[in-house]
C-alpha cells in the first residue's frame, strides 16, 4: 500500500494513525466556538481539525430555500440559516492564523465547485471530498486539479460509484474514508468490514470517519486496520444543531486519541517472537523443553 504524506506525517500502513478532529459546522457560525473546539483538538493530541465550506445558494435546493426553520436567532428561511452559520473570509483567515499558531493541521470539505477555489487560497495541506458529491463528475474534474492529497469519503456509494469516482480524479495521493451517512448511525448500518474491503481492492490508504454515539466502533475501525479516523467534535452534545449529538465531547475526544494510540502500539508487527519479559516467566512456568 501506497503512503500519503499530510504536512510532516505519513498516512498509510505501518504509520501511526492520523486523527482528524472534525468541527464541521457545530461553530454554529461563532468564530470562538470554532476556535474552543480548535483548542480541545489540539489539547487531545489530534493531527488535524476539519471545516466544512458551502455556497448556501448552490448548495440549499430550490425547494428548500424559502422554507421557514426554526433556529436560536429566531424563524428564517433554510437559507437564511444556511447563511448564518457560514464561515466566509474574514472567519476563514483567522482560523488559518489560529490553527498555524497552535501547530495544528486544518482543511475542510468543498461543497461546492466555488467553495474548491476559495479554499485553494489558504493552500491547505489535504482537501475533501463529501460523500454527497462522490458522483458529481464536474465537480471531481475540478477537484482533480487540485496540488494536494484528497480524502475520499464514501457514504451514499456502492463500489461502482467508488471505483468511477477514483477513475476520474486520478490521483496518486488519495485517502479512501470509510463512512456511513446516517446521523447518528446505528451499530447494524456501520459494516466495519468494509476498511478490509477496500484494502483489498485499492491501493491506498483507508480510513473511518464516524458518525455513531459513543467510542467503541471508532476504535473497532482502528483494530481493523484504519489508517485515518475522523470524528465530528463539539463542546456540548445538548447544542443546537444537526451534527451535534452525532458527536464527541472534549473528555471523550481525549479518550478517543489515548485509546487509538493504545491500541495501535499493542497491535505490534504480527510477528510472532518471545518477548525479553517472558523469559523470566518461562523459566518458571515452563517444565519441559522436549518441542
Amino acid at each position: 500500500m501506497r503512503k500519503v504524506k499530510i504536512g510532516n506525517k505519513l498516512v498509510g500502513d505501518g504509520c501511526p494513525v492520523f486523527i482528524v478532529a472534525e468541527v464541521g459546522i457545530n461553530h454554529n457560525g461563532d468564530l470562538e466556538i470554532a476556535k474552543k473546539l480548535i483548542d480541545v483538538a489540539v489539547f487531545s493530541g489530534c493531527d488535524a481539525v476539519k471545516f466544512q465550506k458551502r455556497t448556501p445558494e448552490l448548495c440549499v435546493p430550490e425547494e428548500m430555500k424559502e422554507v421557514k426553520r426554526e433556529t436560536p436567532w429566531g424563524i428564517m428561511s433554510y437559507l437564511e440559516y444556511r447563511k448564518k452559520i457560514e464561515f466566509w473570509e474574514e472567519e476563514y483567515n483567522e482560523i488559518d492564523r489560529y490553527c498555524k499558531e497552535k501547530g495544528i493541521v486544518w482543511f475542510a470539505s468543498a461543497w461546492d465547485i466555488p467553495s474548491i477555489e476559495f479554499l485553494k487560497k489558504y493552500k491547505l495541506l489535504v482537501y475533501k471530498v463529501p460523500s454527497a458529491l462522490i458522483t458529481d463528475r464536474d465537480y471531481l474534474l475540478e477537484f482533480k486539479k487540485v496540488d494536494a492529497p484528497i480524502i475520499l469519503s464514501t457514504g451514499m456509494s456502492d463500489m461502482d460509484m467508488i471505483r468511477r469516482a477514483i477513475n476520474i480524479l486520478g490521483k496518486e495521493r488519495l485517502v479512501l474514508l470509510h463512512t456511513v451517512s446516517t446521523y447518528p448511525a446505528k451499530p447494524e448500518e456501520i459494516n466495519l468490514k468494509v476498511i478490509t474491503t477496500y484494502k483489498k481492492e485499492f491501493d491506498y490508504p483507508v480510513g473511518y470517519s464516524g458518525h455513531e454515539v459513543g467510542l467503541q466502533i471508532t476504535l473497532a475501525a482502528v483494530a481493523l486496520g484504519a489508517n485515518m479516523v475522523e470524528r465530528h467534535i463539539t463542546l456540548d452534545r445538548s447544542m443546537w444543531g444537526t451534527d451535534q449529538a452525532a458527536s464527541v465531547e472534549p473528555v471523550g475526544l481525549i479518550r478517543l486519541v489515548r485509546d487509538i494510540r493504545i491500541i495501535e502500539t499493542a497491535l505490534g508487527d504480527g510477528v510472532k517472537k518471545i518477548y525479553p519479559r517472558e523469559i523470566e516467566v518461562m523459566k518458571r512456568l515452563r517444565k519441559n523443553f522436549d518441542l
